[in-house]
């Protein structure tokens, strides 16, 4: 198995006994006084601490000093995140000095802030906004100079408005640490400092995979996505435009969040009633594009085993990940799997079959795609996706925009009827739901690629061993004598680590399936802010796999829908008109 993965320390640890606030509490040694301050239920506020357990990785630059504490034995107020607690250790948080300290931290970091709160993207989810309420600011004290940087749009997926950025540096720790793209790092001293690009480039021109990671993480309004809705809504609005949506299996399993509604409820049914509701022309699923995409996934790595073709294959349909091999391992650009990604995959199949069936111009026909992703956003602009001169999908907006707009259309989401799919496109099994989660491509393949190779049915379709939320996964399934090694990571830093052993020779492998995001779709760039509890994505995991249980086919060669896809249009799956509709090609991207 790939090592790297930092483990949480397991042996025992000294216990030492201190005081906050007047209260003792024994914790271990080592600690930092905001982590035992925790567990004496007492908060510390703090905007640049990020505490990211499930992958191992924490922010602790103190650079914002929000969490200024008094501790003994010190002349200066301490920051909580960072001092580790000593035995008999007494700790103030609530004095007066400490206090003041900490209103004057926010009011100097508001005194250099752009007052637009407004018509900011953030707005009512701004860390800063919400901590300058909590502490009771009212008027910003210090007027002066503020920085004036232009805004970076260069991008279709993510703007970048450093004027709003407070240097937390927490989208460093994610896009260096966690993700090890290394695209952004502190620049400048002083008033004038900030978290940019290489020599501060637009996005565009460096290496940026689009992940959204750093977006998920940054407190403020310095990074977010590229907004679609007010496209959405003109071409909903056109009547000479046949509008078509198709939504993302990540998505059922957390848009309820936005909506006050337990984390992890599977609203699907709720989901297709709302776009319904605003007008949309047809509303389809991409797990139809998921199942679409295993049968030609299974084929093409059925292929490669049977005819010694490359291996190890990798799945494909991850569109941050591409970028990732494309710009940090061009010398394995031939390795991951020709098929495009399940949402393309359907913008072309409505642009070709369902345009027939309908009797439309494709040129009239709008296709928008809702994904858990901000990547996807530029991806549908990326050439080598396009059909005719025509982009497969026109608009993608995340689950965040489509919550915007349902609450823009006035729609009571939670006290919705449920409303099936429109056909015949709709329809889907349980193992396109799971593309969701890290691990569930591969798994959703194997399905197949058992059946295909042993000519026997599964009586048995979970595979459990490629399951879970760990970065780096590795399992061997048996396929008819053969036994197949399986790699699996999600998170990039995890991707890395793994890509690194096969160039190396130190593994060998005959499947991969990457996922750009913490645990792959369901954690993505634009999901529901989760703000690193990482509990949430576990709980959406498990609704993805409870949905796949739910559904009466479970394997995408089993999609009635997609096998008449075939029967009238497609001919034989990775045949020569699959492979022109449906299959693409990359190519080797400058690193910078």
């Amino acid at each position: 198995m790939i090592r790297g993965e930092t483990e949480y320390m397991t042996e025992e640890k000294n216990m030492v006994n201190v005081k906050i606030n007047d209260q003792s509490l024994t914790v271990p040694e080592g600690i930092t006084i905001l982590e035992a301050a925790q567990k004496a239920g007492v908060r510390i506020p703090t905007l640049c601490h990020l505490d990211l357990h499930d992958i191992k990785m924490i922010n602790q630059t103190a650079s914002c000093r929000v969490c200024m504490v008094e501790a003994p034995g010190r002349d200066s107020l301490v920051p909580a995140c960072v001092t580790k607690v000593a035995d008999g250790m007494e700790i103030r948080t609530d004095s007066i000095r400490a206090i003041t300290a900490r209103r004057m931290a926010v009011e100097l970091l508001l005194s250099n802030h752009p007052n637009e709160c407004f018509t900011c993207p953030k707005n009512l989810e701004c860390e800063l906004q919400s901590l300058a309420k909590e502490l009771g600011i009212r008027e910003i004290k210090w007027n002066g100079e503020k920085i004036n940087y232009p805004k970076d749009v260069s991008s279709e997926a993510i703007i970048r408005d450093v004027n709003k950025c407070i240097y937390c540096r927490r989208c460093e720790t994610m896009c260096n640490e966690v993700q090890t793209c290394g695209i952004l790092s502190g620049i400048g001293r002083g008033f004038n400092a900030f978290v940019g690009t290489a020599f501060n480039i637009p996005i565009v021109e460096s290496s940026c995979t689009y992940c959204g990671q750093c977006v998920a993480v940054c407190p403020t309004a310095a990074l977010t996505e590229v907004n679609y809705t007010n496209k959405v809504w003109e071409a909903i609005n056109d009547p000479d435009k046949h509008v078509v949506v198709q939504t993302a299996p990540a998505i059922r399993v957390a848009i309820g969040e936005l909506f006050d509604m337990e984390i992890g409820t599977i609203v699907t049914g709720k989901l297709v009633t709302a776009l319904k509701r605003m007008g949309f022309d047809a509303v389809f699923d991409t797990d139809f594009g998921a199942d679409l995409t295993i049968i030609e996934e299974a084929s093409e790595l059925i292929d490669r085993i049977k005819n010694n073709k490359t291996l190890p294959m990798l799945t494909s349909c991850c569109p941050a990940w591409i970028k990732f091999i494309e710009h940090q391992f061009p010398e394995l650009i031939e390795i991951p799997s020709t098929c495009k990604s399940p949402h393309i995959m359907f913008g072309t199949i409505v642009k070709t079959y369902y345009a027939e069936k309908k009797g439309l111009n494709p040129k009239d026909i709008v296709v928008v795609s809702v994904m858990p992703c901000i990547a996807k956003k530029a991806e549908a602009e990326r050439p080598e996706l396009t059909k005719d001169n025509h982009n497969n999908v026109d608009l993608v907006i995340t689950t965040r925009e489509l919550g915007a707009m349902i609450k823009e259309a006035g729609i009571d989401f939670a006290n919705l009827p449920d409303s099936d799919f429109d056909n015949p496109l709709g329809e889907s099994t349980g193992a396109s739901v799971i593309f969701g989660t890290t691990g569930g491509v591969i798994e959703a393949a194997i399905r197949t690629v058992y059946e295909w190779m042993t000519g026997e049915e599964l009586d048995e379709v979970e595979f459990t061993q490629l399951r879970g939320i760990k970065g780096l996964r590795e399992a061997t399934v048996d396929i008819a004598g053969r036994k197949l090694r399986i790699g699996i990571a999600n998170g990039l830093g995890n991707a890395r680590r793994l890509l690194e052993s096969i160039r190396d020779g130190k593994e060998k492998y005959d499947a991969i399936e990457i996922m750009a995001c913490p645990g792959g779709c369901i954690g993505g760039g634009g999901q529901p802010y989760h703000h690193g509890n990482y509990e949430v994505v576990k709980k959406r995991q498990e609704s993805l796999y409870r949905e796949d249980r739910n559904k009466k086919l479970r394997k995408s060669h089993e999609n009635p829908f997609v096998k008449k896809l075939y029967e009238e249009y497609l001919g034989k799956p990775y045949g020569q008109k699959a492979h022109d509709l449906l299959h693409t090609h990359y190519e080797k991207k400058e690193r910078i």
